[in-house]
């Protein structure tokens, strides 16, 4: 019989509540306790959950209640301290909530440290454990669009960071993790829109590609007019040789190619588990083994180095190329597209260029 694991989360937030549900119905945990400052929350969990303890903070969790997995799934900038702190107790496990942290910078040092200890890890992307993203992933990868050119993206309701993540992570893995060359992006901020604690843009475009040639673009925001009226997600796969086109986490995904000429609906019976009870189990099949596999919180930290380039690349108004750690921006100019060239001050002439 597989050995059961003890567990514990931190936040009872959107993703936090998704852990606490998938360690509650899996057999292959014990789901020993729960942290968050919000006494309503804690008793909302302490009534669907009885007999589960709560903490107002993680402090006092690790300090009374220690655990072989913790679960950090509190909002992006306050992880790296929170898994920091995890890391001091005696782990077999941890879970990271995506994104990994409020800068890439603090998300490899995360990595690093979680390497370090050889410590499984999971980092619970839905799309790479969805029934649906599999089979998407595994035509792609079989060649049966061709040679993957450009991923589009419509995404309304949502933002670059908090839902993007889970968009470019899936771009990254679509392309073999191949590296990041450079983005772009622009982003519209009038309506002062927060969400998840964080302040994101009205509306935006995002365009990034790979060193491979493989680009992304995508279009985020609180209210973005996706091709397909019915749909609040839209993705469009596009190779050399066909089309795939999915609408998020719809269990369904619709193929053009030389063996689907007119178009192909595929509608794909999802897993009887949930995403976040999936990546769980996945990681307690690590454990048993003592094989850590970092290859989701790889890709899942390129996903987050796009999306802090995206944002750089908006506060600096140029192209943010990669490694990000190696991006220096450019001092501010006042030049401003569209508007007579004065005949002074410096420039270069656009008609003299040379192709690179």
């Amino acid at each position: 019989m597989d050995e059961r694991y003890t567990a514990v989360v931190v936040g009872a937030g959107a993703g936090g509540k998704l852990s606490i549900a998938g360690l509650a119905a899996s057999e292959r945990f014990e789901l020993l306790a729960v942290a968050d400052l919000r006494d309503d929350v804690r008793r909302d969990i302490e009534g669907l959950y009885p007999g589960i303890r709560t903490f107002a903070t993680h402090t006092e969790m690790f300090a009374a209640c220690p655990a072989d997995v913790v679960c950090v799934s509190t909002y992006a900038p306050t992880h790296h301290a929170i898994a920091c702190d995890a890391l001091r107790l005696p782990l077999r496990g941890i879970v990271v909530e995506k994104p990994l942290a409020d800068t890439s910078a603090s998300g490899r040092d995360l990595i690093e440290q979680i390497k370090a200890r050889n410590l499984p890890m999971a980092v619970p992307h839905g799309l790479l454990v969805a029934r649906h993203g599999q089979e998407i992933l595994q035509r792609v990868r079989g060649g049966e669009i061709g040679d993957l050119v450009l991923v589009e993206i419509e995404c309304d309701k949502w933002d670059i960071l908090n839902a993007g993540i889970h968009w470019l992570n899936f771009f990254v893995v679509l392309t073999g993790s191949a590296p990041l060359h450079s983005v772009i992006a622009q982003c519209d901020t009038s309506t002062r829109t927060y969400r998840d604690g964080l302040q994101v843009e009205t509306l935006a475009v995002t365009y990034a590609q790979t060193k491979t040639g493989v680009r992304v673009v995508m279009q985020t925001g609180d209210y973005v007019e996706v091709a397909q009226r019915d749909k609040p997600f839209l993705f469009r796969l596009v190779g050399t040789h066909g089309v795939i086109e999915f609408w998020g986490w719809e269990s369904a995904y619709r193929i053009t190619n030389r063996e689907h000429p007119d178009g192909t609906l595929i509608q794909v019976i999802p897993h009887d588990r949930s995403h976040h009870q999936r990546h769980l189990e996945a990681l307690a099949d690590q454990i048993d083994h003592g094989t850590p596999d970092y290859s989701i919180a790889e890709s899942s930290l390129m996903a987050l180095e796009l999306c802090e380039g995206a944002y750089l690349s908006h506060q600096h108004r140029c192209l943010v190329t990669f490694p990000l750690d190696q991006f220096v921006p450019p001092q501010p100019l006042e030049w401003h597209p569209g508007q007579p060239y004065a005949g002074s001050g410096g420039g270069r002439n656009g008609r003299t260029l040379r192709r690179m």
